[in-house]
């Protein structure tokens, strides 16, 4: 298992944006391909009627991958290491769960 701070680390030496769009260009960049994401898994109920080929899958990892990498620079822009941003969330979840309240909206249920 690839540990998220070397993760971030080793995309963070891929990343290629002016100084001036530090924090801006990463997060507009996660969610074009969030969106993109999603129009993988559209498509594979409009046009494969909901089954994942090995190909489909491999299209999907490959994007969201992306997200992975937009996402670990979002959070270094921001001195977030994403070992603490995952740490966080699985305290939060595991908070909720202890309350059963995980369904629902709203952050500070």
């Amino acid at each position: 298992m690839t540990d998220f701070n070397r993760y971030q680390i080793e995309a963070r030496k891929t990343a290629v944006y002016p100084e001036r769009l530090k924090g801006i260009y990463p997060v507009l960049g996660l969610c074009g391909e969030a969106g993109e994401v999603a129009e993988k898994v559209k498509k594979i109920f409009r046009d494969n009627d909901g089954v994942v080929t090995p190909e489909i899958r491999q299209a999907l990892m490959l994007e969201l991958g992306d997200v992975l990498w937009y996402l670990a620079n979002v959070a270094a822009d921001y001195t977030i290491s994403l070992n603490d941003l995952a740490e966080a969330n699985l305290i939060k979840l595991r908070d909720r769960a202890a309350r059963t309240v995980l369904g629902g909206s709203g952050d500070e249920r």
